[in-house]
């Protein structure tokens, strides 16, 4: 039987610009990857949007998985920048094959 670990999965939704800012936060953590993947529209409490690449709105997901500790670490990095920036972080426990990786 395959054996897996419990991690966190962590997703920052971000604008693009505030990209390296939010990777920036993930490599201080000492997490030891990151994935962006682009978002193209949504809805929340201020209503729909889409991206906007004409006024540099355009937003990505960065996704990481990473230890408790190492997830805990990153959340009070991002914390301060999550109401003034308009980021939202999501966390959760994940199973993942080869835990040694993250």
């Amino acid at each position: 039987m395959i054996e897996t670990v419990v991690r966190k999965r962590i997703e920052i939704l971000t604008d693009s610009a505030l990209l390296k800012t939010v990777t920036d936060a993930i490599d201080r953590a000492d997490i030891t990857g990151w994935t962006v993947m682009p978002v193209t529209s949504g809805k929340g409490r201020d209503g729909l949007w889409r991206e906007e690449r004409v006024t540099g709105t355009d937003k990505v997901v960065v996704l990481t998985i990473a230890p408790h500790e190492k997830a805990m670490i990153l959340a009070e990095d991002i914390a301060p920048i999550l109401t003034s920036h308009r980021l939202l972080l999501t966390m959760w426990d994940v199973e993942v094959i080869r835990g040694e990786r993250f």
